[in-house]
């Protein structure tokens, strides 16, 4: 087990001043500065909604990494700095995304002992902090303590009388909070297909902790529920992309069900976002319709345009797949204007992931099930173009959905080269980016006779051999 004082490191404290930023603003009014803000946002093609409110949340420490619009316009004020040295702390403590340097990638057996008691107790690393972390919580739960023994969530004998009730605290809420951003890190690096299975143990944990305990305080009770459905999400996201299509359904419903009793429409938006992608990815073309325009209608109390563009994309999707071109081309016209708003202070934290290079990805897709290929390839590359490559498993998908695309718009060779490229990131395990490899490889077979095809498809035949 950590000791006390690594447990310190996982946990999060209060919100501490962000004394370095402060000391840049200098003599500047908080609204002086937020204006230089928008300035400097201006000059590289970014748009901000920085105002004196935000630079005193930044100041006060409530922001504890900017989002990526915000990150590149501070780094562009200040040549030569780095987000630490602005006083922010690593995106990976945060959300799990980031574009400084890198943290070294987990291996399997740092991924292994994320969700395993089994780790070695002498291990210093972040990864067996937390899980201690998590494992304190959950183990300290009152009845709880039964689901988590029986999941393998915590080492010890199950107590033989179990409190009906807890109250519930900030090491429980953010070992919850924690568990997300971390499945969601490793998910951005390594894919779904090795991580579902040990995911659902601290979601079956944390949903005993939501049932067994009460919470001191409303603000402590809504964070657990948001952190409970938001980690029902993520695991249905883990079993949605490794094609499990019916758990993710599952997870999904769970995590609706979760935001309908807390009332918290920012989670509500969520899970109809994902169940409007699973719906299209299962073929339920109108489904895929219906879930996207109840998303919006839950997203309209969130103001945040970034999520109610997703939520358009997610409506194009569905009528995409249903041939209806009309209502794709109008879904995608109100994605791009929610999207040309810019980032919000209220943009979820889930949302990290969607810039440009997904909103060019998504309406590849669409044009894809249209058929319109050499448009879908022209979105695709863009897409993969753009892509941060710390976010290894988009990267290896938008790069796969290009080798689609250029093989049925008649491009072999292009195809093969992207296809490569996907090929080269072994460490992502991803079925549905396998699916997409193994598809365009029965495309390309009646070009197997070309250099770069020919070599495609046999390394590809090799590392299904691997697998």
């Amino acid at each position: 087990m950590a000791s006390s004082s690594q447990a310190s490191r996982a946990v999060p404290n209060r919100a501490v001043p962000n004394l370095a930023f402060r000391r840049l603003r200098g003599p500047r009014s908080p609204g002086e500065f937020a204006a230089s803000v928008r300035k400097a946002a201006r000059e590289i093609g970014e748009q901000v909604s920085c105002d004196a409110r935000y630079i005193g949340r930044v100041e006060a420490g409530e922001i504890r990494c900017p989002n990526y619009a915000y990150e590149r316009v501070f780094l562009h004020m200040f040549p030569g700095l780095t987000l630490a040295d602005l006083g922010f702390a690593a995106r990976e403590q945060v959300r799990g995304g980031g574009r400084g340097r890198p943290p070294e990638p987990f291996g399997p057996r740092e991924t292994r002992e994320l969700f395993d008691s089994d780790s070695d107790s002498n291990s210093h690393s972040d990864i067996d902090e937390e899980s201690d972390v998590l494992r304190r919580a959950f183990m300290t739960s009152g009845s709880a303590t039964v689901a988590a023994a029986s999941l393998g969530l915590g080492p010890g004998p199950v107590p033989g009388r179990v409190p009906a009730q807890r109250r519930v605290g900030e090491t429980e809420v953010n070992a919850v909070e924690d568990a997300v951003r971390r499945i969601r890190l490793l998910d951005d690096r390594h894919g779904a297909d090795g991580l579902y299975r040990r995911a659902a143990q601290p979601l079956r944990a944390a949903y005993a902790l939501l049932d067994a305990s009460t919470a001191a305080r409303r603000s402590t009770a809504d964070r657990l529920h948001a952190g409970a459905g938001e980690l029902a999400i993520s695991v249905g996201w883990l079993a949605h992309d490794s094609g499990r299509f019916d758990d993710a359904r599952s997870h999904y419903a769970e995590a609706l069900a979760t935001a309908r009793v807390g009332d918290d429409p920012a989670l509500e938006a969520h899970a109809f976002c994902n169940t409007s992608f699973l719906a299209r990815d299962a073929g339920r073309h109108q489904e895929a319709v219906r879930s996207a325009q109840a998303g919006q209608r839950a997203a309209r109390h969130v103001a945040s345009p970034r999520l109610l563009s997703l939520l358009s994309l997610r409506e194009a999707g569905g009528w995409a797949g249903l041939g209806d071109r009309t209502g794709c081309e109008k879904s995608l016209a109100r994605a791009y204007a929610y999207f040309d708003r810019g980032p919000a202070d209220t943009d979820p934290e889930w949302m990290s992931f969607f810039g440009e290079p997904e909103l060019e990805a998504l309406q590849a897709q669409c044009w894809a099930a249209l058929g319109e290929w050499p448009r879908a390839a022209r979105h695709a590359r863009r897409a993969a173009t753009l892509q941060d490559t710390r976010f290894t498993r988009n990267l290896a998908l938008y790069r796969a959905e290009l080798a689609a695309d250029l093989a049925r718009a008649g491009a072999p060779e292009e195809a093969a080269e992207a296809a490569h490229q996907v090929l080269d990131l072994a460490e992502v395990q991803s079925s549905r980016i396998q699916s997409i490899l193994s598809d365009t490889a029965r495309v390309l077979l009646p070009r197997r006779r070309t250099g770069a095809v020919g070599t495609f498809l046999e390394r590809h035949q090799e590392s299904l051999r691997r697998a």
